[in-house]
């Protein structure tokens, strides 16, 4: 296992798709920065020299925001949006699609599971009914007990 900025990585997975899990770096970038750091892409982790694994990190830290500092900046610009009360604020603070997608038939990993409103099947209204009588006989009996 290779700890490079600050994750634990599997020995086990190519040096270009391991970058990858690191939140900031794609599959681009991974790229790139094997190249600049004159690794060959396609060598395990477990394949790769300490001075290796060194300059992939010196890359990373001089080029790349990467991690923490990345998810600081994206939370700070998702604040300042709502701050200024912008329409993409505004979407983000309901819990919606920013970007302009639609919401009538898609969306639903933003929106979560759908909420029926309105038409209810007959056994559930019944149901329903059944529960409002009961909870007022029990409020009329609490209060008889109580006098």
């Amino acid at each position: 296992m290779v700890r490079i900025m600050g994750l634990v990585i599997p020995d086990n997975k190519r040096i270009e798709y391991a970058l990858t899990l690191i939140y900031g770096i794609g599959w681009m970038t991974s790229g790139k920065i094997c190249d600049a750091s004159g690794v060959d892409r396609h060598k395990k982790l477990s394949e790769l020299k300490e001075e290796d694994i060194r300059k992939i990190v010196n890359i990373i830290e001089k080029n790349y925001k990467v991690e923490g500092d990345l998810r600081e900046e994206v939370t700070g610009n998702i604040k300042r949006l709502k701050e200024i009360s912008s329409y993409r604020g505004s979407r983000h603070t309901r819990g919606l699609p920013a970007r302009g997608q639609r919401t009538k038939s898609n969306s639903r990993t933003k929106k979560g599971k759908r909420k029926t409103v309105g038409a209810l099947k007959k056994e559930v209204w019944a149901k329903m009914e059944q529960q409002k009588t009961q909870t007022a006989v029990d409020t009329k009996t609490a209060a008889k007990s109580t006098k």
